[in-house]
């Protein structure tokens, strides 16, 4: 009786565990996905739409470091602060529109608090023939309150920034084929977009 017990108490257990851990891991990794959607909206000119989306990814008291290639650094207090400077960087480079994808997401969940690292690959439309590109990962401190994941602390660390631009076409050279020509014409820099001081 007392073996059956104790198979029971740690079965049930198990399967606790098992159905809590899952749901977690999930609703932390909803983050990414918030937080790029918000980003993406302020690529679009729209601040406030943002600033709305950030509000359901990250603690009012939230902290959001950015580390530039050359070293530089950019650290905002709260959402609303983070999304002044974002916008302030996309308007400063004159960007159309930005597309963010997050991938190879790896979470470690104690209690209520968690992990999280995950990769950014960024896109910025500056036009219909020049974008700029960073890569880099993201570092994040969650906390479960009141049953609601939210990202606490962030910090993107960016591996590179560059502007790619499409080849200049030009009719009189027909002795080189496109490929030669993309190749001879095409330009990738390595760029340090414009970052304000904000006050």
């Amino acid at each position: 009786m007392l073996a059956v017990t104790f198979v029971l108490f740690i079965g049930g257990r198990f399967e606790v565990a098992s159905a809590t851990q899952p749901n977690a891991e999930l609703e932390i990794q909803k983050l990414t996905s918030c937080y790029a959607l918000g980003t993406d909206a302020i690529g679009r000119g729209n601040l406030l739409e943002g600033k709305n989306i950030y509000r359901d990814c990250f603690t009012q008291d939230a902290v959001l470091t950015a580390i530039f290639p050359d070293g530089a650094t950019q650290t905002s207090y709260g959402t609303d602060s983070w999304a002044d400077f974002v916008y302030s960087v996309f308007q400063g480079n004159g960007y159309q529109a930005t597309q963010h994808l997050m991938g190879t997401i790896n979470i470690s969940v104690q209690n209520n608090q968690a992990r999280m690292t995950s990769y950014l690959h960024a896109t910025h439309k500056r036009s219909e023939t020049s974008i700029d590109v960073a890569n880099g990962t993201y570092e994040d401190k969650v906390v479960n309150i009141n049953g609601r994941w939210k990202i606490r602390n962030r910090t993107l660390k960016l591996i590179d920034f560059l502007n790619l631009s499409s080849p200049n076409t030009d009719s009189s050279s027909t002795n080189s084929s496109t490929t030669n020509s993309r190749t001879a014409n095409s330009s990738t820099t390595l760029v340090r977009p414009k970052i304000p001081h904000l006050k």
